[in-house]
Formats: structure tokens, sequence, C-alpha cells
């Protein structure tokens, strides 16, 4: 991408920018997609310690799977999206999370910073091994199904989750 976008680990180097990026999603009154970013972040160290520690077999809870989190950022180091990068699937990450939870912050939606993030992190997915990933949406969202159809995806059987919504599956080949 021409803006000079890229993928960094979570630093307490960044608190201001991020803690811009987290208020505005909770200020947006929308659901804070990928998962992690829901995060408390009233303690920042101990928040970038818990994701780090989330990438580690070891640092994970029974019945978790070991997940990475970047940051996408610009030349200017804002914070413009997230994504958490699951290892592996559980069962219940198979039907209803996939490998790859992405978000763009609300403001920064629609300039093709969520199709260079998926790009990106299938490049990451890559990385730990993963040679098909699945990423899944909610059949609502539009703008996010074509970000994974612009990005290979193939559409696989979609999954009710338990509150009822259809989620649309798709495998990317890596």
């Amino acid at each position: 991408m021409e803006n000079g976008v890229y993928l960094i680990e979570p630093t307490v180097e960044l608190e201001k920018e991020y803690l811009s990026f987290y208020e505005e999603w909770v200020d947006s009154g929308e659901s804070m997609i990928p998962w992690v970013i829901s995060k408390d972040p009233s303690d920042f160290p101990q928040m970038i310690k818990f994701l780090m520690q989330s990438a580690q077999a070891d640092g994970v809870p029974d019945g978790w799977v070991p997940a990475s989190t970047y940051w996408l950022v610009d030349h200017e180091r804002t914070i413009l999206g997230a994504v958490n990068i699951r290892h592996r699937l559980t069962e219940h990450l198979f039907n209803a999370g996939g490998h790859i939870g992405y978000g763009i912050r609300p403001s920064q939606r629609r300039k093709g910073y969520a199709t260079e993030l998926l790009r990106l992190s299938l490049e990451k997915a890559k990385e730990f091994g993963i040679t098909r990933a699945l990423v899944v949406c909610n059949q609502t969202n539009t703008g996010s199904e074509k970000v994974i159809r612009n990005n290979g995806g193939a559409q696989d059987q979609s999954f009710v989750d338990e509150n009822g919504n259809l989620l649309l599956r798709f495998w990317i080949e890596l």
C-alpha cells in the first residue's frame, strides 16, 4: 500500500496513541473487534504484558490458544487498526472465530486499511505455520466480507452462532 502502513507488536511506547484508538472505539458504541482491544488499558503495561504472554503456548489459560496481537500503524505512529491471530483453532474458533480477527478504528474506515491489515496479517499467519487461514465475519458486515474476498477468501459453509447471527466463513490459502 502506498501510504506506508505496517504492523507492529504492542508496545508501552505507544500508550498515548493506543488510548486515542481505544477511546475512539468506546465513544463509537460499536463492538470492539478484535476482542483483545476491549481489554481495559488503565494499567497499560499490564495490558501489554497480557498481549505478549498470550502469544506464548505456556502463557494462555486452559481452553485458549496462543494468539499474537499486532497494531496497524502509519508513518506518524497513529494506530489505525488491530489484529489478533490465533495460532491454531479450537472447535469454537473453527465455527465462529477463525484464525484472524481484525478491526479498523471508526474514523479510518473505507480507506483501504482493512484490506491491507488482513493482507499483512496473512503474511504473519504464514510465519506461524498456518497454511490455510480461516477468516469469519457477520453476514451483515459487507465491508469485512469484501475485504476477505479481496484477500483471496473462498467461502465455506456458514455458521449460526449462539446469538442467532449468521457467520460467513472463508478459507484463504497461504
